[in-house]
């Protein structure tokens, strides 16, 4: 009997619209016998393709291995959409249990001597293949993952590795739903109108909405969802309650009892360190980074403490300004770090005449979705079909199919936009399906991408329109970035697909897609009123172009401050007191204690929810070189839709996947490698 015949099928024969899973017809309890299910059908693959008694050849090895295990993947994908985007206790409890099996499936196909076998073989004799370029480029992938699996090692250090493998993905779980757990248990309840003093109507109506989501008899509520706190820091007058938000917002990972991070990091720390050793690496920091642009720890560190000087320098310049406006106002407190947003609006509207909360009228959810829609279709040729009755996994998630110039569909476009208590925090892009065009078990040929964006932004009371920040609009763009990455993938093999690229290269796309959101012409556009419908007045947009570098010393110090300690971490190895260790790269770095981590370790999901950030949080920035760099190109033709520079972004670096090496496929874009320059004068650092 099939293992399929056991299990809801809705998991793995996705027939909904265009292709999408039925998320109306999967269960919570259908999981976890889909996972057992689709295991063991894994595992049977993976047994067929070591144990073939056809010599090795990269289409009965590699490619066998780029096709295997499509059930468990199709299962994955719907399940840790909903373990991030809609949780529920049930849900969060399978994760803890079956991220460790995962975990221990994959460090025995690691373990396949047979199968290394195989793959080693065509490895060693690559050159005689006749492979193309990107062949050569999975076979790659193959074997440097089966070696950082372990298969080089004897049997007992394979073990020891699988075990530390399956304990850092069960910390891994723990620790992110922990952070979610302390953000979704706290709020601050206010009702009187003092409470709610210098609130603008839209930070009220967020607050509103949090309160009625969480079910609370207040009127409003400040929850640390990023999308409320950060107004709430910005406009509140009252010091006290700013300090007593900022504080919850800092203790996410550290308030005791069964939701604390600190020991889960130290365990995490040490473990990885092992890990590293086990594979013959001096840390953590040179496995992670063997296979990146950076290389090692030290070219990373030299980037991170280039601008960081800079930075630190612009912030206290900053601060001293922030004091003044602090003691004109007869107060005699220094700048702590709940002041700092809130007085840094107050500086903004002084020195370019406008505030946010003059701004955020103009920057209207809809909009803004229409904009990064417009400026693929003026880049790219691409455009966006909304399926009205397609299935979704929430409510409030819009779908789309994206057809290109010739009106073909090339990708299906999920949506979901507004924070709940049910989503993880930040944003991101995930997929069901990656772009691919090897042939499935069942005949077809290739398959289109599917691919989501996860927002946080706050949900407007209803009837009334969504309106983001600046910083909010940038962060639509910027998983917009990344959303086209996937879905104008167009390579052979799954692997390499989309952003399967290096991990200090995958936010290159992201990050440069930001920059057509203050490109004037698409500002001019899309930059409407929501209640005139009035275009943004020149007089404002020239104000907000003329603020981009405006408190640059902050953020860069706060994101800055984060990666030295990520890197400090995965260097030093096993640590004693993390928050000690912490500490002591803040002092000797010289953070100002006007100012944190962005993210500090307790809730430092890039870093310790998973591994996929680990050492690698220095990864935007390294990212940040290169999308200055490009943004130039298309700036020195003057027209930022330029088609024969948009061609090249496109052959180059948003359909190529990393089915070429990274700085082969920036050179083919540039002509050459960039340097800090461009990156320092665009954060209004350079000398």
């Amino acid at each position: 009997m099939s293992a399929r015949s056991s299990i809801n099928t809705a998991l793995i024969d996705w027939n909904g619209t265009g292709g999408l899973p039925r998320f109306d017809a999967v269960g919570d309890e259908d999981f976890a016998p889909a996972f057992d299910a689709m295991l063991a059908e894994h595992a049977e693959e993976i047994d067929a393709i070591a144990d073939n008694a056809e010599p090795a050849s990269f289409s009965n090895t590699i490619e066998a291995l780029e096709m295997a295990g499509d059930g468990l993947s199709r299962v994955c994908a719907v399940f840790f959409n909903r373990a991030g985007a809609h949780t529920n206790e049930a849900i969060q409890a399978l994760e803890r249990e079956i991220a460790p099996k995962l975990s221990r499936h994959y460090s025995k196909i690691g373990m396949n001597a047979a199968l290394f076998g195989r793959i080693d073989a065509l490895w060693e004799g690559r050159d005689s293949l006749g492979l193309t370029s990107e062949q050569m480029r999975v076979l790659e992938r193959h074997w440097k993952g089966f070696v950082k699996a372990g298969a080089k090692l004897p049997r007992e250090q394979q073990e020891r590795l699988a075990g530390i493998n399956e304990k850092l993905a069960g910390l891994g779980a723990q620790f992110g739903q922990n952070v979610l757990t302390d953000e979704k248990t706290w709020a601050l309840p206010l009702n009187d109108e003092s409470e709610l003093a210098g609130l603008p109507d839209f930070v009220r109506g967020a607050m509103a909405s949090a309160a009625r989501e969480r079910g609370l008899a207040c009127g409003y509520a400040v929850t640390l969802s990023r999308s409320v706190i950060e107004p709430f820091l910005t406009f509140s007058e009252r010091r006290d309650l700013r300090e007593q938000a900022f504080k919850a917002w800092i203790a996410r990972g550290i308030n005791g009892g069964n939701t604390d991070n600190r020991e889960i990091v130290k365990d995490t720390l040490a473990l990885r360190a092992e890990k590293a050793g086990l594979l013959g690496y001096e840390n953590f920091a040179a496995l992670k980074l063997d296979n990146t642009m950076a290389k090692t720890p030290d070219a990373v560190n030299d980037l991170l403490m280039t601008v960081w000087e800079k930075a630190v320098v612009q912030a206290r310049s900053e601060e001293a300004q922030l004091a003044e406006l602090i003691a004109a106002e007869g107060k005699n407190h220094d700048v702590m770090p709940w002041d700092w947003r809130h007085y840094a609006e107050k500086l903004r509207t002084q020195k370019f005449d406008f505030s946010e909360a003059e701004l955020k009228p103009y920057f209207q959810l809809e909009k803004i979705i229409d904009a990064c829609f417009d400026v693929a279709g003026r880049l790219f040729g691409i455009k966006a079909v909304p399926l009205e009755d397609a299935p979704a996994y929430h409510p409030d998630v819009r779908v789309f199919e994206i057809r290109d110039d010739d009106d073909k569909v090339i990708a299906l476009f999920m949506g979901d936009y507004f924070a709940r208590s049910s989503k993880r925090s930040g944003a991101w892009m995930s997929s069901f399906q990656s772009q691919h065009r090897l042939t499935l078990k069942n005949g077809t040929v290739g398959e289109i991408p599917i691919i989501y964006n996860v927002c946080n932004f706050a949900k407007p009371e209803s009837g009334k329109p969504a309106l983001l920040s600046l910083d909010d609009a940038r962060t639509l763009f910027h998983e917009f970035g990344h959303a086209l990455h996937g879905m104008l993938s167009d390579v052979t093999y799954p692997s390499v697909s989309g952003t399967g690229v290096s991990r200090d290269f995958v936010e290159l796309p992201s990050q440069l897609y930001e920059h057509w959101l203050t490109v004037p012409e698409i500002l001019k556009k899309y930059a409407v009123h929501y209640k005139t419908g009035e275009v943004m007045p020149e007089a404002l947009l020239n104000k907000v172009l003329a603020s981009r570098t405006f408190n640059a010393g902050f953020a860069t110090v706060e994101f800055t401050s984060s990666a030295l300690v990520d890197m400090a971490f995965h260097t030093q190895g096993a640590v004693d007191d993390p928050l000690a260790f912490q500490g002591q790269v803040l002092e000797k770095i010289g953070l100002p204690k006007s100012l944190v981590m962005r993210h500090a370790t307790p809730h430092f999901q890039h870093v310790f929810a998973g591994d996929g950030y680990s050492a690698g949080y220095y990864s935007y920035m390294w990212s940040e070189v290169l999308d200055a760099d490009a943004f130039a190109a298309f700036e020195e033709t003057g027209n930022a839709f330029d088609p024969a520079m948009a061609q090249r972004l496109k052959d180059n670096i948003y359909s190529v996947g990393g089915s070429i090496d990274p700085e082969e496929a920036y050179k083919n874009f540039r002509g050459r490698l960039p340097t800090p320059d461009a990156m320092l004068v665009k954060k209004g650092l350079a000398a």
